[in-house]
Parts: C-alpha cells; structure tokens; sequence
C-alpha cells in the first residue's frame, strides 16, 4: 500500500512539474502550428520568388557558415516531416 501513494505522489508530482512547460508549448503552438490564412499568401509568394532568384543568382555562394548551417538544418526537418508522415 506503501507504494501505492508513493506511486500517486510521483505522478502528481510529475503533473505539477509538467504542467508549466506544456503550457508554453500549447501557447506557441497555436501560434506556429496553424494553417496559413489567404492574407499570408502573398508573403509566401515572394519567399518562394526570393529563394528561386537567389538560386539563380548564385545568393546562397554568399551566406556565412551559421546561415547556412541554418539553412541546412530547416531543409532537413521539413524532409523528415515528409519522410514521418508518409510513414504513418
């Protein structure tokens, strides 16, 4: 029985630690994780237009190490969300 409200005092324990953190994630989760709204069109229009001129234009032989670490690093994720998700 001993370890049975040990058990209960150890989750409620882990609740209370948790729940500040989960509370952050949910405040910037509704913000990063909602869809695009027709208002962000056009600015995902210019980063696209952005990113293919400075391909062509040869931008990217210009950027410094950490930006392109950066790069690197957000190319990867989004290949892994595609990779996780077409798993599932």
């Amino acid at each position: 029985m001993a370890a049975a409200t040990k058990g209960q005092a150890l989750v409620a324990n882990l609740l209370a630690q948790a729940r500040p953190k989960f509370n952050v994630f949910l405040k910037y989760a509704k913000v990063e994780l909602t869809p695009p709204t027709p208002g962000d069109i056009p600015a995902i229009r210019t980063g696209i237009a952005n990113l293919v001129k400075g391909a062509r234009t040869g931008a990217w032989k210009n950027l410094t190490v950490k930006e392109a670490w950066l790069n690197t690093l957000v190319t990867a994720e989004v290949l892994f969300w595609f990779y996780f998700t077409r798993g599932l």
